[in-house]
């Protein structure tokens, strides 16, 4: 398998291609070009053949980008973040802002999937067999009252 970056002469990374940076973070090519798209990724530099030339800030960053992605957080929150992560004298209670309106969000869903259970568990309950025409769970799916 190939390295996922090559180290120069001078011992630092050497620049890597969109394939290279895709492997690094478990980030699909496309999902990269898009982020340059949005603007959370600085278009990269380009090689004489035309080839996007990543740096090892590119995959800090795209690092990032995947891990809040992973944990749940939107484009905007991100790019709030890493807007705010550039100030680095700054304080970080608006960053602590946003994490902790994420989690609330988080909170709220977990709560609404175990509602969802629930209700999902009771109508499980209620099937006694027999045939599809008595199916109680199709009875609970089905629409209440006169079609319009």
């Amino acid at each position: 398998m190939d390295p996922v970056a090559t180290i120069d002469s001078r011992g630092f990374v050497a620049d890597l291609t969109i394939g290279r940076l895709a492997a690094a973070t478990g980030v699909k090519v496309e999902t990269i070009r898009y982020y340059e798209r949005a603007g959370l990724i600085v278009p990269p530099a380009r090689t004489g053949g035309n080839y996007r030339s990543y740096s090892a800030g590119d995959l800090d960053r795209l690092r990032f980008i995947r891990k809040t992605r992973d944990l749940g957080f939107t484009l905007e929150e991100i790019r709030a973040m890493l807007d705010l992560a550039r100030q680095r004298d700054r304080s970080c209670e608006t960053i602590d802002v946003i994490a902790s309106k994420h989690l609330a969000d988080v909170d709220r869903k977990i709560a609404d999937l175990r509602g969802l259970r629930r209700e999902l568990s009771a109508i499980i309950s209620s099937c006694a067999g027999g045939t599809v025409g008595e199916c109680r769970i199709l009875e609970a799916f089905a629409p209440s009252g006169p079609s319009s």
